[in-house]
């Protein structure tokens, strides 16, 4: 049995927030590799998500030409579904999740397919720069939510503007391709919502002596991604077919689901577990900052003074960010 003392350290540490219990031997001690991961800080985890946040749609933009925009969404989301399957085992959460968990597994799994479905047919239509600006719009209002001190109306106000900076909104004559754009901008606000609602979900476990144990948010969002590659099946089956008969295009597209459902996700879910809801959405802010580097070393895309102006003011504002519990 773990003490108390070392419980409550691991607490401290995010350690029962983002390990399951099925991940614990019978000596009730967490794995080497377990507790190395949580005593990592959470910017580190969302620092990846944020890097492979933009690689995953350049690998997406190299399928437009071959595979339907749908075909690829549905490769991104199958092929995830298919890692955390054989990875996680996700189906043996489900008798012990309460209904109410189900029933936040099963909106989380629609939004994931809806969400990731939307942001490609947005992008096929609109630059990536005015669909991550929109799409940001929904960031704003829940960093404000929760936002109560001047210090962090200040970080925000920062962060929009860098963020206004580096994106550049300009109309263009393709209302439909708006239309997506500002369906994902919700859609994305709810994957927030309830990422953050399953990283920090708790049942009642009967086969561990304590009276409950955190459930690993990544083995929640396993379940969900198997919900939505049933859920965009219907949908991407069909344009998805010409890949499986060209294994490159095959590649790419299970390059696509690693690197833009499988590695951020997963980073989101450790970040989520240890970071307030607010502190995250501002964090998101970071994105569009991450863009730009990702376009100067991957795509020699060298920046503007207007886009350094706009990385410089991100930065800031989310340095500037205080978490309602930090002195």
């Amino acid at each position: 049995m773990t003490s108390p003392d070392a419980e409550r350290g691991a607490a401290v540490h995010g350690g029962p927030r983002i390990l399951a219990a099925r991940d614990r031997p019978r000596g009730g001690r967490v794995s080497v590799t377990g507790r190395r991961i949580a005593a990592l800080p959470p910017t580190s985890f969302f620092v990846i998500s944020a890097i492979f946040h933009y690689l995953g749609p350049s690998f997406a933009v190299l399928l437009f030409a071959h595979v339907s925009v749908l075909g690829v969404a549905w490769l991104r989301i199958a092929s995830a579904a298919v890692v955390f399957a054989v990875w996680r085992r996700p189906w043996r959460l489900l008798q012990r999740l309460t209904r109410r968990q189900r029933w936040v597994l099963l909106a989380l799994g629609v939004v994931l397919a809806a969400m990731n479905s939307l942001f490609y047919l947005a992008i096929d239509r609109l630059p990536l720069s005015t669909v991550g600006a929109i799409e940001f719009l929904g960031i704003v209002i829940l960093a404000a939510v929760g936002t109560r001190t001047r210090r962090n109306v200040l970080a925000l106000a920062l962060a929009v503007g860098g963020v206004a900076a580096l994106t550049n909104i300009r109309i263009v004559n393709e209302p439909l391709g708006f239309a997506f754009a500002f369906a994902n901008c919700a859609l994305f606000m709810l994957y927030v919502i309830l990422g953050h609602k399953i990283a920090n979900s708790k049942i009642t476990n009967t086969h561990d002596d304590a009276a409950s144990t955190t459930l690993s948010g990544i083995d929640q969002l396993g379940a969900a991604m198997l919900i939505a590659a049933l859920v965009a099946t219907p949908f991407g089956i069909g344009g998805a077919l010409p890949a499986f008969v060209h294994p490159s295009w095959l590649l790419w597209g299970i390059a696509v689901g690693l690197c833009s459902s499988v590695i951020p996700y997963v980073a989101d879910q450790l970040a989520m577990a240890r970071l307030p809801r607010a502190t995250f959405a501002l964090m998101l802010a970071l994105l569009p900052a991450t863009a730009t580097v990702i376009g100067l070393v991957v795509l020699g895309q060298v920046p503007t003074l207007q886009d350094l102006l706009g990385i410089a003011l991100v930065i800031v504002g989310v340095a500037l960010h205080q978490d309602r519990d930090q002195p």
